[in-house]
């Protein structure tokens, strides 16, 4: 963070975010916009912009990002339309992990305790397996463990166990994930 004090100024340098403009541009015209089946598209774009993403990884075109160079999305996961990954810091997605449409991922908050509510970020660890469910919010800093279910528009405040379905507002495990052979 480049300054301390939200009143008086951006919370981030001039180069970064000169980065983000040349990305809203690129996002609006070759992103945004793309046909839905063009995944090896929108992850080539992405990965221009350093995001480090894996094989067979979808990202559909409503995606927001806020900056692709803070993402990791590991082999074959899924981000559905309408899903803000506001990564101001690093968002860390694993492999087969499903974030329905309209998921809120957001890495950055401020400190209500201080005199000009500085930013603040932490990264977002989401495991291997997981299902994030449509509308739920993550909050920065959090862990989700491999196998978890985060139910729809749960609020997510703590780290969550792995194998475990968890929902609610606050979020709280509510059982054992078994898979079903």
């Amino acid at each position: 963070m480049v300054n301390t004090n939200t009143h008086t100024g951006p919370s981030f340098s001039v180069i970064n975010r000169l980065l983000r403009l040349v990305w809203g541009i690129v996002y609006l015209t070759l992103f945004k916009y793309s046909p839905r089946p063009f995944h090896s598209w929108r992850s080539m774009i992405l990965r221009i912009f350093k995001a480090k993403v894996g094989k067979d990884v979808h990202v559909y075109p409503k995606v927001q990002i806020w900056a692709p160079w803070n993402l990791y999305l590991d082999d074959q996961c899924g981000i559905g339309n309408g899903v803000n990954l506001y990564s101001q810091d690093k968002i860390s997605i694993g492999k087969k992990t499903v974030i329905s449409q309209g998921v809120q991922i957001c890495t950055g908050t401020h400190d209500y305790t201080k005199n000009g509510f500085p930013l603040y970020t932490k990264p977002i660890i989401i495991g291997s397996d997981v299902w994030v469910a449509s509308e739920a919010f993550i909050h920065p800093g959090i862990t989700i463990g491999d196998g978890s279910v985060i139910g729809a528009r749960s609020v997510v405040t703590k780290d969550m166990p792995s194998w475990t379905v968890c929902t609610g507002h606050p979020c709280k495990p509510i059982k054992t994930r078994v898979l079903i052979k």
